[in-house]
């Protein structure tokens, strides 16, 4: 089974500057725009916002 770019892999980049990165998949029917995800950041030690990086 091949891979197909429905749901392909992304990066989730921390906006609190730390370099700290989620990889995740997305539906890219359901979301087509960039993502943005406020999530865990454990270098700053609490939640921030996360953007999709390509």
């Amino acid at each position: 089974m091949a891979r197909n770019d429905t749901r392909p892999i992304i990066k989730l980049r921390s906006t609190a500057g730390t370099g700290y990165t989620y990889v995740t998949r997305k539906n890219r029917r359901n979301d087509p725009d960039r993502m943005r995800i406020r999530k865990y950041d454990p270098v700053v030690r609490r939640h921030v916002e996360f953007r999709e990086e390509r």
